[in-house]
C-alpha cells in the first residue's frame, strides 16, 4: 500500500502514521523525522536544513526530494511506503511521481487530516517527542505516564524548538500557501481523502482504516 498523509503541523499526521504502519507492516517516512536525524549528525545537509527549520519554514524542495529518493532505493519499501509531509509543493509532487514510476510504486492514496486552528494551537504548544523512538505525546490529553519520559523506552522528551505558537503561524501560512497545489495535483487523480482530524484518534483512524480497506 502507498499511501501519502498530509496536514498541518499539530494535525496528528504522525500518531496516525504509526498506526497504519503497524497495520500494513510498511515504513514510515518522514522528511522531517529524516532532516532531524541529519541535523543531530550535523551533517552538511542537517546544516542547511537546520537554518530553515529554526526560522519555522520549509526546507527547499532540492534537499527533500534527494533524501526522499534515496530513502524510498531501501528495500523496506518494496512492501509500499507511508509518506508524512511530503510532497509539501507541487514541485515535490511532480518530481515524486517520476520517483514512483520507477519504483513501480505510484501512491493509492492521499489521506488530508483537517483540524480547527485553535486545536492546532494547543496540540503544537504541548505536543513533547522522543528522539530515540519517536513516539509523540501532548501535555494535554495523551501526556506520558512520568513527566518529560517516553512511556516506550525510557528515553527524555523534547519540546522541539519549532513547537511555538509564533512558529506555528509561519508553517500555517507557509502551508497553506504550499500545500494547496499538491492537494488539487491529487484530486485530480481522485486519489484524496479528508478527514476530519479534530476528534479522537480511534475515531480519525477509524475513518481511515475503513477508506484503506475499500482500496486493498
Amino acid at each position: 500500500m502507498n499511501i501519502l498523509i498530509m496536514g498541518a503541523a499539530g494535525s496528528g499526521k504522525g500518531t496516525m502514521a504509526a498506526k497504519i504502519i503497524a497495520d500494513y507492516d510498511i515504513p514510515h517516512i518522514s522528511s522531517g523525522n529524516m532532516f532531524r536525524a541529519a541535523i543531530n549528525a550535523q551533517t552538511e545537509l542537517g546544516k542547511i536544513a537546520q537554518t530553515y527549520m529554526d526560522r519555522g519554514n520549509l526546507v527547499p524542495d532540492e534537499l527533500t526530494i534527494a533524501m526522499v529518493k534515496e530513502r524510498l532505493s531501501q528495500p523496506d519499501c518494496q512492501k509500499g511506503y507511508l509518506l508524512d509531509g511530503f510532497p509539501r509543493t507541487l514541485k515535490q509532487a511532480e518530481a515524486f511521481e517520476d520517483i514512483a514510476k520507477q519504483i513501480g510504486r505510484p501512491v493509492e492514496a492521499v489521506f488530508n487530516l483537517t483540524v480547527h486552528l485553535e486545536d492546532l494551537k494547543q496540540r503544537v504548544i504541548g505536543r513533547r517527542i522522543c528522539e530515540t523512538c519517536g513516539a509523540i505525546y501532548n501535555t494535554v490529553g495523551s501526556a506520558p505516564k512520568v513527566s518529560g519520559i517516553c512511556d516506550l523506552c525510557g528515553s527524555p522528551l523534547v519540546h522541539r524548538s519549532d513547537d511555538t505558537v509564533e512558529q506555528l503561524g509561519n508553517r500555517l501560512h507557509e502551508h497553506m500557501v504550499l500545500t494547496q497545489p499538491v492537494l488539487d495535483f491529487y484530486r485530480e487523480k481522485a486519489l484524496v481523502h479528508n478527514v476530519d482530524a479534530s476528534r479522537k484518534p480511534e475515531l480519525v483512524y477509524s475513518d481511515i482504516y475503513s477508506i484503506l480497506r475499500l482500496l486493498r
